[in-house]
């Protein structure tokens, strides 16, 4: 028989198409960038303590800025490889010419990303230190605002881009809501290659330098750690920020920008596959969708920055509290954006066309809110795994370091065995947020809104990274003044302040690790979903052109739908313009395929 893969009549898309709850998107985008500057002036006002203290800072900032100048050359150059074979693509037909310009401008903003991070967290190091100094909340507070910066330039730079392109795509393009998702996805691609490289060369970087000045200055010349007769110690220092700032930054703007795609196409792709009773109906079912995950990422913006201030120490404070101030700002947003959650999907789907096409699937706006809790509580069961198997107060910890009284070889073994032990609480979250986001959202009568509901979950773990990457950030900044102090000789409480803040640092990268493993998951699954989707465009678009252009003969009966052989198994399938509720919809022709 022949399988269909075209959707119903699809309506050309506006702007005047979409939701006001939109705008929180561009808002939230400015907002973030808006807050970033905002901290970053206030770490930059900060002291960055005596000569000496500004001098090795200064060394480890050029060291990290010359790596960045470098690997942005060499991703510049593949760049232009990528552009050269999208032209290629375009020539052929198969990208839309708008992914020469989507796709650099994704890689750019994620580069600057990178960038703005780096400068700032370069900056802090020695102004942590220096505020240690004086208090450890005033180091804390240092180190996590200057994370802060990372975090929210990360998200306002995503969001802004995707929001952006959505509005002007559906305001001077003469495409369907289907067909511009398709497009945007495709901008993706940038945004991927950019990671690629940051989040692969930053982290081969930071290893070979933390290990080769461990071996050089511990086992060799039997000095302390960041020394400074080892002149390993400033790659070491270096190596903090390329792996774990500019590449995590990446890995993780890609992950937040792919998500919010994604889930945009599959809510596009999902609306049309239903039998709703007009095509004006299904365009606005879509568009709701679609606004759903931008305004969701806005709203996120807004609980992230909520969220930041309520991060404080007290004087003295133990490991645990100083890790329960930081639990304490994610929990915050997660909490705000679970609340606003339910009320944007209220304003979207609780009454009207929209609300009536999720009756269809068996599923309601509530329902809908339940797939982003899902995620957000997936989000933060990962990061409390993690925070478990990687924290000196918890046994898995303790039991490798009781391995070092029997010698190396021990250790390396117990830390493998853990290491391995602690994969089954992320795998088993993932796969617990997969099946519940996708069962809440309507997945057993429609498999697209099924999946969509994965890609909002996706959307909704990640919606609080604004200060989900500022805890992670803000380890090696940490890391960077403990290093700043030894090397300079401050007096010893300041090292064991920074010391303290230093290991709580390694905790929360661990746990930023953590998360973004779990959010690459479920934003992969709805990204091979979606891809699905931009097949079915192009094997439209290709059968358009083929009627078009071929000779062949039509059926007397003009009324009569009838298939073309295209080749390679492949089948063009004409509909007639019809009538249908009023509505006169134009021909669609549709690729099919025999099975």
């Amino acid at each position: 028989m022949i399988d269909s893969l075209a959707p119903a009549a699809v309506h050309l898309a506006s702007f005047g198409d979409i939701p006001p709850l939109y705008f929180l998107a561009p808002l939230g985008g400015i907002a973030a960038l808006v807050m970033a500057k905002v901290f970053s002036g206030q770490v930059m006002k900060a002291s960055e303590g005596d000569d000496e203290m500004v001098r090795i800072a200064e060394a480890v900032r050029q060291g990290a800025m010359a790596y960045l100048v470098r690997q942005y050359k060499v991703v510049a150059g593949v760049f232009v490889l990528l552009v050269a074979f999208l032209a290629l693509m375009v020539m052929l037909k198969l990208q839309a010419p708008l992914a020469l310009v989507g796709v650099p401008i994704a890689g750019l903003l994620s580069g600057l990303c990178g960038w703005f991070g780096m400068k700032m967290a370069t900056n802090a190091s020695a102004r942590t230190a220096f505020a240690a100094k004086q208090s450890l909340n005033d180091g804390l507070r240092v180190a996590f605002r200057s994370g802060a910066v990372m975090g929210l330039v990360v998200v306002g730079f995503a969001l802004l881009d995707v929001s952006v392109w959505f509005a002007v795509l559906n305001s001077v393009t003469d495409f369907g809501l289907p067909e511009i998702s398709t497009i945007m996805l495709s901008f993706g691609m940038g945004a991927s290659t950019q990671a690629l490289f940051a989040r692969v060369g930053g982290g081969i970087y930071t290893k070979a330098a933390d290990v080769g000045a461990d071996l050089v200055g511990k086992v060799e010349a039997g000095i302390p750690e960041d020394d400074a007769r080892n002149p390993a110690t400033i790659a070491d220092n270096v190596g903090d920020n390329v792996g774990d700032v500019a590449g995590m930054g990446a890995d993780l703007y890609e992950s937040y920008y792919g998500s919010i795609l994604a889930t945009i196409a599959l809510g596009a792709a999902a609306a049309f596959t239903l039998n709703m009773d007009t095509a004006a109906q299904s365009t606005t079912f879509a568009f709701a969708l679609a606004a759903a995950p931008l305004a969701l990422a806005g709203v996120g913006i807004f609980c992230s920055i909520a969220g930041i201030f309520t991060v404080k120490a007290e004087e003295n404070a133990s490991f645990a509290k100083l890790l329960k101030g930081l639990h304490k700002g994610v929990y915050v947003a997660s909490f705000l954006v679970a609340i606003a959650a339910f009320g944007i999907l209220y304003a979207l789907f609780g009454s009207g066309t929209s609300s009536e096409a999720l009756a269809q699937v068996g599923t309601t706006w509530w329902k809908l809110g339940l797939s982003i809790v899902t995620g957000l509580v997936a989000g933060n069961v990962i990061a409390y795994a993690t925070e478990y198997y990687t924290s000196y107060e918890h046994k898995p910890t303790q039991r490798i370091a009781q391995q070092a009284l029997t010698g190396p070889a021990t250790v390396i073994i117990s830390g493998i065995a853990e290491g391995m032990k602690s994969t089954w609480a992320s795998l088993l979250t993932v796969v617990v947020a997969i099946i519940g986001a996708f069962s809440f959202a309507g997945g057993g009568d429609s498999f697209l809104m099924g999946l969509y509901g994965v890609g909002i979950a996706a959307v909704g773990m990640l919606s609080t990274l604004g200060i989900t990457l500022a805890t992670d950030a803000y380890g090696p900044i940490a890391d960077n003044a403990g290093g700043n102090a030894e090397m300079t000789g401050q007096p010893p409480h300041v090292r064991e302040r920074t010391d303290m803040l230093d290991s709580l640092g390694n905790t929360t990268a661990a746990t930023g690790k953590g998360f973004a493993i779990g959010s690459a998951a479920l934003t992969a699954l709805a990204l091979f979903a979606a891809y699905v989707q931009v097949v079915q465009v192009q094997i439209t678009s290709q059968s358009e052109t083929f009627v078009e252009s071929a000779s062949f003969t039509a059926p007397a009966d003009e009324n009569q739908a009838y298939a073309v052989y295209e080749g390679h198994g492949k089948f063009a399938v004409f509909i007639p313009a019809h009538d249908h509720d009023g509505e006169t919809h134009e021909s669609i022709v549709d690729g099919a395929m025999f099975i």
